[in-house]
């Protein structure tokens, strides 16, 4: 099984049925992805399957640099970055639930920064979310 909840390649997910699969999340995706779009103009939103176990994934562009990633989920989605060593920084001088700053701190270093994926289910999340991607936009 997948970690989207859309895993078929050779379908794209519509946006009736990735609103039906997020329920009541589906309005923190919709405010998410008009924040970005508003503070990261232009904004290249991008479907991407990267493998089965994967399942589809929007990415989301800002001037030829990844923002963050997000896989729509039943009932919630994730929100992942790759954090640089001064985002990670800059994220973990904010404040930050400590859950949250926790994951920041373990996640897995790659050539590329931290891979760090946020599960977003409720408003309560958004803020969070836009810290830490105000921290990799901006380092």
């Amino acid at each position: 099984m997948a970690l989207s909840a859309f895993d078929d390649k050779t379908k794209l997910p519509k946006t009736s049925q990735l609103y039906r699969e997020l329920g009541r999340s589906a309005t923190v995706w919709r405010a998410l992805t008009e924040w970005l779009a508003e503070n990261y103009d232009p904004l290249d939103q991008q479907w991407v399957f990267y493998a089965q176990n994967w399942g589809w994934t929007l990415k989301l562009v800002h001037k030829k640099r990844t923002v963050l990633y997000m896989t729509p989920c039943r009932r919630y989605f994730l929100v992942g970055f790759m954090l640089g060593e001064k985002a990670a920084s800059c994220a973990l001088e904010m404040d930050l639930p400590k859950g949250v700053a926790e994951t920041i701190k373990t996640a897995k270093k790659y050539v590329e920064g931290r891979a760090v994926r946020l599960e977003v289910r409720y408003k309560k999340d958004l803020p969070i979310v836009q810290r830490v991607a105000e921290a990799k936009m901006s380092n």
